[in-house]
């Protein structure tokens, strides 16, 4: 077993003194030993060591809760699962202790940069049904953008093509002449010079399927470290938050049947939080 863990694990991660110190265990809760024999399909559990992170400023609002459900509106920069660098300081990790409830889990995706409503279920039993909301693209979700504005770009517009995105690269792409799989509609809500808001609707959930669509618009969002080029932006710089925002979810209760409908209480533009400011 010991050599098993040393080979999947990093080597960042001491094997042999968490194997010493007891900290790999078996569903029993007995130790695994660094001679023990290999077995296949075998659960292996740890709690790895955290890094200190820096403390992400904002306030999660929790727009609604009840037995099944907690919908909050998140800050920019906050992750909503734990992953990564960015454990402590998710969404998950912080309402799991703040509201009493250890099975908390985000139903769906929402980037850690970008800001808006997030949907979590209280219970592992809630899970599948609320999950497929999203799986199958009922939930109806709206997102508003701050970009530049386009004279010459005749809105309302559709926005269909495939989206992919390699692993270990930090931007995805179109890919010319493959299936659709990624479409938004982009219609103009206000203009302020040379900037405009612009209403999103998504009709799929690819990967920075918004970022993507906008900056092939020729109208990239504003503050994106992403697109149109990826930038060196430290984590810990709040100063400029991406001015994208989940601004409305919409469903029919899978559980009861109710008609469900949340607004966030951000608006456009978003700010740094004033120790950024």
């Amino acid at each position: 077993m010991g050599t098993w863990l040393r080979h999947r694990l990093p080597e960042r991660v001491d094997v042999a003194q968490m194997l010493a110190d007891e900290r790999f265990v078996y569903d029993t809760g007995t130790a695994v030993g660094d001679d023990h024999p290999y077995t296949p399909h075998t659960f292996v559990w740890f709690h790895r060591d955290l890094v200190d992170e820096v403390a992400v400023p904002g306030e999660i609002h929790v727009v609604h809760q009840d037995d099944r459900i907690v919908v909050v509106d998140k800050p920019a920069f906050l992750s909503s699962i734990p992953r990564g660098g960015h454990v402590r300081q998710s969404v998950v990790v912080r309402l799991r202790a703040e509201l009493g409830l250890p099975e908390l889990s985000a139903l769906h995706r929402l980037d850690r940069i970008t800001s808006g409503l997030l949907m979590l279920g209280t219970e592992r039993r809630w899970r599948g049904a609320y999950q497929s909301m999203f799986q199958n693209g009922t939930v109806r979700k709206t997102y508003r953008a701050v970009a530049p504005w386009r004279a010459d770009l005749e809105l309302p517009v559709t926005v269909r093509n495939h989206l992919g995105k390699e692993r270990g690269r930090w931007q995805a792409a179109v890919v010319p002449g493959a299936p659709v799989n990624a479409e938004t509609l982009v219609e103009l809500e206000s203009r302020d010079g040379d900037r405009a808001v612009y209403r999103l609707t998504p009709r799929t959930g690819r990967t920075h399927q918004l970022r993507v669509h906008l900056q092939g618009l020729g109208i990239p969002i504003v503050d994106d470290p992403l697109y149109p080029e990826v930038l060196d932006v430290p984590v810990d710089d709040f100063s400029r938050p991406l001015q994208l925002l989940a601004s409305e979810l919409a469903f029919t209760d899978p559980v009861d049947g109710s008609e469900q409908r949340f607004e966030s209480v951000r608006q456009l533009p978003l700010h740094p939080h004033p120790r950024w400011g």
